[in-house]
């Protein structure tokens, strides 16, 4: 992928849901939310303060976070369906 985030935005893909409730009852696409789940596939380099210093972001590619609903800009680069948001959307990281 040749996108690079600026600043302390994150690139994030999507993790799938599950396709099943816990009593067995398929969810058809059609019914089924977007999930709040993803993996951090770019970070950029961080936010400067206010004397011009960057400040490194706390996640880093890889890491499985967890973000609010309405949560960053759907894009779409080399044909896959990415997320583009600031630090401060993640709620946590998991795991």
């Amino acid at each position: 992928m040749n996108f690079r985030p600026l600043h302390d935005r994150v690139v994030v893909r999507r993790l799938e849901s599950e396709e099943k409730t816990a009593g067995g009852i398929i969810i058809p696409d059609t019914a089924k939310e977007k999930p709040q789940q993803g993996e951090i596939v770019a970070v950029g380099p961080g936010a400067r303060d206010e004397s011009g210093k960057v400040n490194a972001l706390d996640v880093k590619a890889g890491d499985k976070i967890l973000f609010g609903k309405w949560s960053g800009t759907e894009v779409k680069i080399d044909g896959q369906d990415l997320l583009i948001m600031k630090e401060s959307d993640i709620l946590g990281i998991v795991g």
